[in-house]
């Protein structure tokens, strides 16, 4: 604790550990919504939370300053939940274990909450100093970003006011975001009737583990391996070879994260045994060479467990692995004039199947809305012919991207006063919620900033230290010279 309270700056770090005691997963916002409301009680700013659970903020213009363009700072109050398989955490009830490695802020075999916990850290450290110049202000914490924008989606017109929003989810230093992908959800779902499995067969428990994952937006180009997509070949081959049935499939568990590990339940004649405990090592040797410098960790295993006695029948079984076998997954294609931008991609995020019931869940992002529905009605078909319901849901729009903002062309110019170097202004292909909240507020001029974190969405997330300092620089520098209206 005394470590990170010791960083500079002292006034985000201070913040940023707070939000690290508060369970804060998606889908679980009470805590911290009651923890901000007081926060802003104490520090003495207008503060209530809307309809859609968002926590807004309202601060008065530094005397001298009344005419300057009002700001809203936005950032997401909720963290992706996730560990590794060996830590005891209940991210509903225990706080995070945080500690200092070097020039990073890591939690133990959790991620860390930095996404976008940064981001609320320098809200509150401008709402609680009194010292600083700017204009109007306005802060929006939305609720539930990680799981589909849903604070965003349900901010109501007239809740929050303004001509600048900055946006504080980026996670690369140096680095002005002036657009993103748009996004949707694909639900495929199926009922069945189980069956009895043979008596005489051997279940196997086989688990594929320590794969990178990472966060679909950022790292889908990455090359890191999806831990379905690998179980799909798995059995598809012990099916064809092996007379494998299956009993349950469990694999990932947010839609925006890569699945890092899969676990399915299968059974097989005794006598294909042997040859099944010999065909996961070859599986595993052939996906370390596959997957060689990226997927270190690599885990695939499999051990007998007690015979359940229902499975999947096998028409719909062999329906299910055809599907997840087929569906698009990754990349499909870079931005023609941004080469080094991923325009188009999907992400088999979550697959479930035992009981009688069947849900696959995919993440498609685009910054091209023709291109977003060209994959998503290539993953509906291909699951549609495994006669699976499939739903669309969520659908975001992108943010465009303007080169002639005023906002930009200003922050850039300080960036430079400042640190001596001009910041790159990119697209980034994740999900920001620029596009819904200036689909509200009409006008925005918006910048998407902030410090440098690498592997959002895993245990491995971690916050580089030096970084937070020029980032919350930056933002205090970039209030005191917003343009007048």
């Amino acid at each position: 604790m005394d470590e990170i309270l010791s960083l500079a700056p002292q006034n985000v770090w201070k913040h940023f550990y707070s939000l690290t005691q508060i369970p804060r997963p998606s889908g679980h916002l009470e805590k911290i919504q009651a923890f901000l409301l007081d926060f802003g009680k104490q520090v003495g700013v207008e503060s209530f939370q809307d309809e859609a659970g968002n926590i807004i903020y309202r601060k008065p213009a530094t005397p001298g300053m009344e005419d300057r363009k009002a700001v809203i700072l936005q950032a997401h109050m909720d963290m992706v939940p996730q560990k590794d398989k060996h830590t005891q955490h209940d991210f509903e009830k225990d706080p995070l274990s945080v500690y200092v490695d070097g020039e990073w802020v890591k939690a133990k075999g959790t991620t860390l909450g930095s996404d976008d916990g940064m981001g609320v850290a320098a809200i509150m450290a401008v709402m609680e100093d009194k010292s600083l110049k700017h204009g109007p202000l306005m802060a929006l914490i939305t609720a539930d970003e990680e799981t589909g924008m849903y604070g965003a989606f349900g901010l109501k017109p007239g809740t929050v006011e303004g001509d600048i929003l900055l946006n504080l989810d980026s996670e690369e230093e140096g680095q002005l975001y002036i657009g993103c992908a748009g996004g949707e959800d694909l639900t495929a779902t199926l009922e069945y009737k189980e069956v009895e499995t043979d008596p005489e067969d051997v279940a196997l428990k086989v688990t594929l583990k320590g794969l990178r994952g990472g966060h679909s937006g950022i790292q889908i180009g990455w090359g890191h391996a999806n831990a379905n997509k690998l179980m799909a070949r798995f059995m598809n081959q012990v099916i064809a070879y092996d007379e494998a049935c299956l009993v349950s499939w469990e694999g990932g568990n947010m839609r925006n994260a890569i699945p890092r590990d899969c676990e399915v339940v299968i059974t097989v004649p005794a006598s294909e045994v042997d040859d099944v405990l010999a065909f996961v090592g070859e599986c595993e040797q052939v996906w370390r060479d596959e997957y060689a410098t990226i997927e270190d960790n690599l885990s695939f295993t499999a051990e007998r467990v007690d015979l359940p006695k229902m499975m999947v029948p096998d028409e719909i079984r062999d329906n299910l692995v055809d599907a997840i076998y087929a569906c698009p997954n990754g990349v499909e294609r870079f931005i023609p004039t941004i080469p080094d931008t991923v325009e188009t991609s999907s992400n088999l995020a979550i697959v479930e199947i035992g009981k009688g019931k069947a849900a696959i869940k995919v993440l498609t992002r685009s910054a091209r809305e023709s291109m977003k529905d060209y994959r998503n009605t290539a993953i509906e078909s291909c699951f549609s012919m495994a006669g699976m319901h499939v739903e669309r849901s969520g659908s975001y729009s992108g943010w465009e991207p303007d080169v002639n903002s005023p906002i930009l062309h200003a922050m850039k110019d300080a960036y430079k006063a400042q640190f001596g170097e001009v910041p790159e202004v990119k697209v980034i292909h994740a999900g920001l919620e620029c596009g819904i909240i200036g689909a509200i507020v009409p006008g925005l001029d918006m910048i998407s900033f902030g410090p440098t974190l690498e592997c959002p969405h895993t245990p491995e997330e971690r916050c580089h230290i030096p970084s937070v300092k020029k980032f919350y620089d930056f933002l205090v520098a970039t209030l005191e010279n917003t343009p007048k209206k």
